[in-house]
């Protein structure tokens, strides 16, 4: 007998999207979080450390199969995108399409609550310390309850939503299916400040009270950006996300010994926004640090009697980080896919090797290229990203890759173009190669294996073209 039909672990944007999901299907569900009722997914002491950006898209997703509806103190500031600036402030890319800057504990909390109404029970300040794995299947979780007291839970599904370094994922049997860890140069260490500003300044370079600016530049925020997102009541959600190995390369060059707090303060000081602020440290969440994923969403998401969702499957935006718009979307298909191997009593790996195939065709094999794309960017310094975003791609054709749709880029087409010398040409060169590899990375996640037996080839393939791709262009920030 077990206790539960389906165990969430974790009440952040995924775990509680898909209690709500799976409890709306009618199953008993166990939602676990180490945090209160009051505060569900805070991710550490500095609260719901985020960049608060999603596209109206993936909240249109939610409504369409919860039939929820945020409120608009939830919903935040709408936006009509967000862009990115080169280094010299000359030129933009377009990111997502219109959207929303979260109010992100008042989102959280309602889909929190959407999963309590829907039937979900809740387990607070219990601590997930891992899997109980039996026969090599996952039959629930273990931990320590809010009395320290070690505590098993079993159910016939687990649904793992601890974030990037959830102990369910990292404690599972040695498998060929789910990476347990995931590699230091495909984090991106980040930090996060909520800030009243200027509400009269008005210089869109740097702050856009309609669009949610990203500030590339190799020197400020090496292999990351910078960004700038307008919220509510003159705030401002200003952060920097970096990646070790080139920020390691950058202070190497310069003699330098900067560390993500040292640049985010010299950030903050760039920006002419930032004369006179102050911190709004509502619900002590107003400043915060955090590793994000910047690589694919991990290739398989499943294990018998698992499934993953969200950060813990790395399924942010490879190219933004933005990670909100993939965990609702994750959330709700783990939810069904939980439901439906309850109602047939089958959560072997073959019984829930749908969500795999159901989260590529919804999102994933639109975003696996952009890994690609991120090497690439990672590659160029200042001056390359400069003239590439001058010289090298339309606006159209920016916009067709951050979409997952890979343009037609040919080097016979655009060379008369190419004329800063070897260096250029060779950016260029890179270029096309990536968006040459961007299709042949989607086409493959397009035909993604429809069987566990199929995976191991195609995860193969996966691996050796990220490979290729990171020896071709390695990190060079300077």
């Amino acid at each position: 007998m077990v206790d539960y039909d389906v165990i969430v672990a974790g009440a952040g944007v995924s775990g509680s999207t898909a209690a709500a999901m799976a409890g709306k299907l009618g199953k008993r569900v166990l939602l676990i979080d180490r945090n209160s009722a009051q505060e569900p997914g805070k991710k550490t002491v500095w609260g719901w450390v985020c960049g608060d950006a999603v596209a109206r898209s993936h909240i249109t997703y939610v409504q369409k199969n919860l039939g929820n509806t945020f409120s608009d103190a939830a919903l935040g500031l709408k936006v009509d995108g967000v862009v990115a600036l080169s280094p010299d402030l000359g030129y933009k890319l377009p990111f997502d399409g219109e959207g929303y800057s979260l109010e992100r504990p008042l989102f959280g909390k309602a889909l929190f609550d959407e999963a309590l109404k829907n039937g979900a029970e809740f387990k607070g300040k219990f601590s997930v310390e891992g899997p109980i794995v039996e026969d090599n299947k996952v039959k629930g979780v273990y931990g320590k309850n809010e009395k320290g007291e070690e505590e098993k839970i079993t159910g016939k599904v687990t649904i793992d939503a601890l974030g990037i370094a959830s102990l369910l994922r990292r404690k599972l049997p040695e498998n060929q299916y789910i990476d347990k860890e995931i590699d230091y140069e495909d984090l991106e260490l980040t930090g996060r400040f909520i800030y009243h500003a200027d509400e009269s300044f008005d210089d869109p370079k740097y702050y856009d009270r309609k669009n949610a600016l990203i500030h590339l530049n190799q020197q400020m925020a090496p292999g990351g950006y910078g960004w700038v997102f307008p919220k509510t009541d003159g705030r401002v959600n200003v952060g920097l996300g970096v990646q070790h190995r080139s920020l390691e390369i950058r202070n190497k060059k310069f003699g330098a010994s900067d560390n993500l707090k040292s640049l985010i303060e010299k950030y903050v000081k760039w920006n002419p926004l930032f004369k006179s602020y102050k911190l709004d440290n509502t619900g002590k969440n107003g400043e915060g640090y955090w590793s994000v994923s910047v690589r694919r969403q991990m290739e398989g998401m499943v294990y018998p009697g698992y499934i993953g969702a969200g950060d813990s499957m790395a399924s942010a935006n490879p190219l933004s980080a933005g990670g909100i718009g993939p965990a609702l979307i994750g959330g709700i298909l783990a939810g069904r896919e939980a439901a439906t191997a309850v109602e047939t009593g089958d959560a072997s790996l073959e019984g829930l090797w749908n969500f795999n195939s159901a989260y590529v065709k919804q999102y994933g094999k639109s975003m696996a290229g952009m890994e690609l794309f991120r090497i690439f960017l990672q590659s160029m310094n200042n001056q390359d990203i400069d003239y590439g975003m001058k010289s090298f791609i339309t606006y159209e054709e920016a916009v067709e890759i951050t979409y997952g749709r890979i343009p037609e880029l040919s080097l016979t087409k655009k060379v008369s173009k190419v004329v800063k010398g070897m260096g250029a040409l060779r950016t260029f060169k890179d270029l096309v190669w990536t968006t040459q590899k961007m299709k042949e990375f989607n086409n493959l996640y397009a035909d993604y294996p429809k069987s566990p037996k199929e995976f191991p080839e195609f995860k193969k393939k996966v691996v050796s073209m990220v490979n290729e791709a990171k020896a071709r262009m390695p990190s060079s920030p300077v």
